[in-house]
């Protein structure tokens, strides 16, 4: 076991840590600022950006141009950090492991809590997650080295551009998991039942074909081995965003960091196609 598979142990114990409410507690304590995957497994984890309502609608447009990688699953109203719609108790100030501050494109800090930063002004936008799928993979018997290990999954900045709208716009951000050619099969097959929270993958086999020359420097997140008898298997990623925060370059806004999920109330198989 991984130092941070033991750490999530230590923290939450073996049962406490599927409790969606429980792990936000913790999170809003300060007991936790790390990852969470493997976390509240059952429960629909989200990408969260929070911009100034001037650009919301742009955004919203965004999102609904491209909805593999920005699958929409909540939006605020203006200056609500509440999210009724996701859970009772959510305060999307407090309830993310660790944020990412962003002044015209660049992170400038990644706190714990954004409650000082708060503005009349600012629009939640809460999007699907792969680690929703996830707990479909396992059920379905297909390990994940990465939640094995009790790491990030490995996320890359590829070539498949997104469809712009208004100033954002980039490259698709994909997350990999090494699998060998029978389980990637499956995978397909199971994920393409959660089409809110990414759905199939976009690529399978050559990263180079995507635009990744290395599996081993991931741009965000944590690299795992793939294997002789492997193949990486590649989902557009809820970081996409991120990328195209830096095209737009927006005075100041706030994401979660790269594996830093709000943990909703809702349960994975709630999103089922089918």
């Amino acid at each position: 076991m991984s130092v941070e598979a033991q750490s999530i142990a230590t923290v939450f114990g073996p049962e406490v840590a599927k409790n969606a409410q429980h792990v936000r507690k913790q999170i809003r304590q300060g007991v936790w600022h790390s990852h969470t995957s493997g976390l509240a497994s059952d429960h629909v984890q989200g990408n969260v950006i929070i911009l100034p309502e001037v650009l919301a609608a742009d955004f919203l447009r965004y999102c609904q141009r491209n909805p593999k990688p920005c699958p929409l699953l909540a939006v605020s109203e203006p200056g609500q950090p509440t999210l009724p719609g996701l859970g009772g108790d959510i305060d999307v100030r407090t309830d993310v492991p660790r944020y990412r501050v962003w002044h015209h494109g660049e992170v400038v800090d990644e706190p714990t809590d954004i409650c000082t930063l708060w503005r009349a002004d600012l629009v939640t936008f809460v999007l699907g997650c792969s680690f929703s799928f996830e707990q479909a993979l396992l059920e379905a018997g297909l390990p994940l080295r990465h939640i094995a290990q009790g790491k990030n999954v490995a996320m890359y900045r590829s070539n498949i551009q997104t469809e712009p709208a208004g100033n954002f716009s980039g490259p698709m951000v994909v997350s990999m998991r090494p699998m060998k050619a029978a389980a990637a099969i499956r995978a397909v097959q199971v994920t393409s039942r959660f089409p809110n929270v990414h759905g199939a993958p976009v690529h399978l086999g050559d990263p180079s074909q995507i635009g990744i020359e290395r599996l081993d420097v991931p741009d965000y997140g944590d690299a795992v081995e793939v294997m002789d008898d492997e193949i990486p298997v590649f989902w557009a990623c809820g970081v996409t965003p991120q990328a195209a925060l830096v095209q737009a370059r927006p005075a100041f806004c706030i994401t979660h960091a790269p594996g830093s999920m709000l943990i909703t109330d809702l349960l994975n198989q709630q999103l089922a196609s089918f």
